[in-house]
């Protein structure tokens, strides 16, 4: 299982890894924000626990902070970003099918990857 994952936007840490879940602590530096994307294969579930985010979902943000648990449907469009002076650091809950990084269908991306 790998530990700590670098991004150009922050990083994220595996914390549990089976056929029927993965789960992960996403930390989102200051002003940054992973891609827009969507997955084929998984929902999602996150937890803030420390920070506040504006989260897009299929084009429509919203501000959320510690304690608020957003759900991402699979196909939906998403995008967190951490809008405050902290780190954003978010449980994410995934499941379905596959949790490959392959299935990370990007949209937009200010780091330019496909």
């Amino acid at each position: 299982m790998d530990n700590l994952v670098k991004k150009p936007w922050g990083s994220y840490t595996n914390l549990l890894d089976e056929d029927y879940t993965k789960v992960k602590k996403i930390v989102i530096a200051p002003g940054e924000s992973p891609s827009y994307q969507y997955h084929f294969k998984r929902s999602e579930i996150w937890v803030i626990v420390q920070g506040i985010a504006e989260v897009k979902l299929d084009g429509v943000s919203k501000k959320y902070s510690v304690g608020d648990v957003i759900k991402v449907l699979k196909e939906q469009k998403h995008q967190p970003k951490n809008i405050g002076d902290e780190e954003l650091i978010f449980i994410e809950i995934q499941l379905g099918e596959y949790f490959g990084e392959d299935d990370i269908m990007r949209i937009d991306d200010k780091y330019g990857r496909k």
